[in-house]
């Protein structure tokens, strides 16, 4: 492909600093890079290329699997996907970093072997048996994944690299088995797909993903809005030019995240039972308001009090009236222990409140009330450490740090927690007189080394047409 048609095709899809061309540069390059990977590792031919973006959100964590409301936006950090067809039905996996990420293969069946649990091939198996079990492909590829540094999604740093890598395969397989699916339908299909990996998680990620754009965030309605459930409404907000999204990698990762984020998911669901003894028309947290349940905004921790207990084990719950076959059953799904308790009360607490501020963050950015919005931020960060307990030290030294500096409007955790990403609000430009002493002061709390990036919204895949490199 000629390289200005490429740069052209490029600057449609990326947010680069216009006074920096020579990011755009860097990402041509970086295609061109894959292209003679891809050449390399599979020989001459037609090359078809996709790309996928990774998310921060910026606030509304642990609403989208209670059908709540979510504000993310989709990131220039992305994972490309080199591909080519197959005329029988494997799948030839490499990567470009193959000391990391070894190569794969399998073949398209309605079911499909998953690999050992956080195998990066099973983010591409899952979305590859549903196809197969849906549309019924046939045609399997030879695919190159890229997403290194400095352009990829960084791996386990709550920026949804997993969901990229998913979203990015399902794209490349349906394209190249001549199938479509309408922008959200494709979306919320990748979402059920990757519970191939066990994560029993929401749509957020994919959503961003697939209906991400340029200088907006994504304002998400979890909850569907038909039959069948692939129609949501969302709002594209976009964001005052006079802030900036600072997105702090704190080096933090957690071996166990899927049990605690499984734990999560279920004590929402208990909630969400133990309500609807009273409250049958419940079906999620998002239904619990002040108004739809007749009480004061001020009132809500006496309510939560008065319904939900404040922890309790599967003997306790057997108790309280909750069948027997609910709980096997949610203790087969979720992948939960005997023995284990759960904090009801507080995880719900934190859901409620958090979809509000959603609402009022998004009303805040309309406004390009920054302080507000961050202020709401610094609320949900609070929430997340002490009612939904999913931060860890680590991440609270860093949002602390990021707080006490007068060009920072907010901070809170981001992503599914224990780990990962700290994502700050500032005024625009302000991050380079400081982060190197905030990043000097937390290795010296933490003995970690901090990476840092600005945060420009890109499109996402559905304002990406792919191409073929001859």
């Amino acid at each position: 492909m000629n390289p200005s048609h490429l740069t052209a095709v490029l600057q449609q899809v990326y947010d680069s600093d216009p006074a920096d061309p020579s990011l755009l540069q860097a990402q041509l390059s970086r295609y061109q890079e894959a292209l003679r990977a891809f050449r390399l590792a599979f020989g001459p031919g037609p090359v078809h290329v996709y790309r996928a973006p990774g998310r921060v959100n910026l606030i509304g964590e642990h609403t989208d699997y209670n059908h709540g409301f979510v504000l993310p936006m989709a990131l220039e950090k992305d994972i490309l996907l080199l591909a080519r067809p197959r005329a029988d039905g494997r799948v030839t996996l490499r990567n470009i970093e193959p000391a990391r990420f070894p190569d794969r293969s399998f073949t398209l069946s309605p079911s499909i072997p998953p690999g050992p649990v956080g195998d990066w091939a099973n983010y591409v198996k899952g979305p590859a048996q549903a196809l197969v079990r849906l549309l019924g492909i046939t045609h399997g590829m030879d695919a190159l994944v890229v997403g290194k540094a400095p352009f990829g999604v960084p791996i386990g740093a709550g920026l949804s690299s997993s969901s990229a890598l998913t979203v990015v395969s399902a794209m490349a397989l349906l394209d190249l088995n001549n199938g479509s699916m309408p922008p959200m339908e494709f979306a919320h299909f990748c979402a059920q797909a990757e519970w191939y990996v066990g994560t029993r998680g929401g749509v957020m990620d994919h959503f961003t993903s697939v209906l991400g754009r340029r200088g907006h965030a994504l304002f998400l309605d979890c909850r569907p809005a038909g039959v069948p459930p692939t129609q949501y409404r969302t709002e594209w907000v976009p964001l005052p030019p006079q802030y900036s999204i600072l997105v702090c990698d704190s080096g933090k990762r957690r071996a166990n995240t899927l049990s605690d984020y499984n734990v999560r998911v279920a004590e929402c669901k208990l909630g969400v039972a133990l309500l609807q003894r009273r409250w049958p028309a419940i079906t999620h947290l998002r239904d619990v308001t002040a108004e739809q349940m007749g009480f004061a905004p001020a009132e809500l921790d006496a309510f939560l009090a008065e319904h939900l207990p404040e922890e309790a084990d599967f003997a306790a719950l057997r108790q309280l009236d909750l069948s027997p076959a609910f709980l096997d059953g949610l203790a087969a799904d979720h992948r939960l222990t005997p023995t284990q308790t759960f904090r009801v009360r507080a995880r719900c607490r934190h859901v409620i409140r958090e979809n509000q501020r959603v609402i009022e963050s998004a009303d805040a950015l309309r406004a390009s009330d920054g302080r507000r919005f961050g202020r709401y931020m610094l609320e949900s960060h609070q929430s997340l450490r002490d009612d939904y307990e999913a931060s860890c030290a680590e991440v609270d030294v860093l949002v602390d740090l990021l707080a006490g500096r007068p060009e920072v409007l907010g901070a809170r955790l981001t992503g599914a927690g224990w780990g990962g990403c700290v994502v700050a609000l500032l005024d625009a430009g302000a991050e380079t007189g400081f982060m190197a002493e905030v990043a000097e002061t937390y290795k010296a709390r933490t003995g970690l080394a901090l990476e840092w990036f600005a945060g420009r919204a890109a499109a996402g895949v559905n304002g990406w047409k792919h191409f073929a490199e001859l």
